[in-house]
């Protein structure tokens, strides 16, 4: 399959031919048997002749091509509407009536001048299906997110995630202003699905099964809780689907020397131990490195609970039940040429032993974040 993709170079456009080059050149296998011979990208800055070529070869067509904030108003129906005419009459003197996809929008419901745009290019993609037979699938797309979108342009939430991140002030005329998002991941699977002609349709228009609702305070808000999170080690709740999304799409605006960030590390004689991540549900993640021969630990809880991961280096971790005047030490020993995990159980008081001449890194998870007004952290030797 040959594919024509016009506004190539667009929020949409560029993730796009990278979705579908990942499919021709299968680094992404989930496609199945969707086969992928040539891309054709088309832009303002393609050489124009290359349409006639592109027209006469291509077995589907994206036309992602539009102009969405151009200099005089009368730009609107000259990049929206004139572009899709020409590109549909090279179609036609191909005599080439594969499908085609259009990207319109919400707007062409509104009586603005780039919703009549949008408005017209529609109308005329479906006069095009009914005159030459032609499979049109005509999108009007919300408000799209995601990464690659252009800050200060005409993306809301990218010129809050694009200020947010370089520490610049963003303005919010009413929080309580509600948006209906589509993240570019799915709209990408609906893309791929319509060029296998699962398509989703309501009549005569073509959707995109999955969109988010919510405002902008909540946008700003939980922009502001990722950027702030370098200094808390709290992440965000990864299974709210648009949080993640959200997520994602901010870390992908960093500055380019902005994507470290230093961590406290607790050191003394013994060693030390960092705090990498911080949850309300999922607990805490830390390193702990023990220097050789050192011995960690010495202690029990109630409730909190813990997983050992010894990366490098070698060593033994030794349990004692407390209460039990018969109770035994168990002893595991450890090494980061054998991963594996190893529970710390309630009522058992553990310490760790580096038992090589090299620095020992253990990879440390607790079912809760430490709490220094209730550490549940009692001092007992194994």
């Amino acid at each position: 399959m040959n594919i024509l993709v016009t506004g190539a170079r667009g929020f949409v456009g560029k993730n796009l031919c990278a979705e579908l080059k990942n499919i021709r050149d299968k680094k992404d296998k989930s496609f199945g048997e969707l086969q992928i011979d040539e891309i054709f990208e088309f832009d303002v800055e393609t050489d124009p002749s290359l349409l006639e070529e592109y027209c006469r070869k291509a077995e589907f067509v994206f036309n992602l091509a539009g102009i969405n904030r151009p200099k005089e108003q009368s730009e609107f129906m000259s990049g929206n509407f004139r572009f899709a005419e020409t590109l549909l009459e090279t179609l036609k003197r191909h005599k080439n009536s594969c499908p085609v996809m259009v990207s319109s929008s919400t707007q062409a419901a509104l009586e603005n001048p780039y919703g009549k745009s949008k408005k017209a290019g529609e109308a005329l993609m479906f006069q095009y299906s009914k005159e030459s037979g032609a499979k049109v699938l005509v999108y009007r797309f919300p408000n799209l997110f995601g990464k690659w979108c252009r800050p200060n342009y005409n993306s809301a939430v990218a010129t809050f995630c694009h200020n947010i991140a370089h520490n610049l002030p963003v303005t919010v005329s009413n929080r309580e202003n509600q948006l209906s998002l589509v993240y570019i991941d799915d709209l990408l699977t609906e893309m791929i699905a319509a060029l296998k002609g699962e398509e989703h349709r309501d009549e005569d228009y073509c959707y995109v099964p999955v969109a988010h609702e919510v405002t902008l305070g909540q946008i700003v808000d939980l922009l502001y809780s990722f950027r702030d999170s370098r200094k808390t080690l709290e992440v965000p709740d990864m299974g709210d689907a648009f949080i993640k999304k959200l997520h994602s799409t901010y870390l992908s605006y960093l500055p380019d020397d902005h994507f470290s960030y230093p961590l406290k590390m607790n050191g003394d004689a013994r060693g030390s131990f960092t705090e990498i991540i911080r949850t309300p549900d999922r607990g805490q993640f830390s390193v702990n490195i023990s220097k050789p021969h050192i011995t960690k630990g010495n202690h029990w809880h109630h409730t909190k609970t813990e997983k050992f991961i010894v990366v490098s280096g070698k060593g033994v971790i030794r349990f004692r039940k407390i209460g039990d005047p018969d109770a035994m030490v168990i002893e595991y020993y450890v090494s980061g040429n054998k991963m594996e995990v190893v529970d710390v159980p309630t009522g058992y008081t553990h310490n760790i032993q580096n038992l090589g001449d090299t620095d020992m890194v253990t990879f440390m998870w607790a079912n809760e974040s430490f709490n220094s007004e209730k550490p549940d952290t009692f001092f007992e030797f194994v």
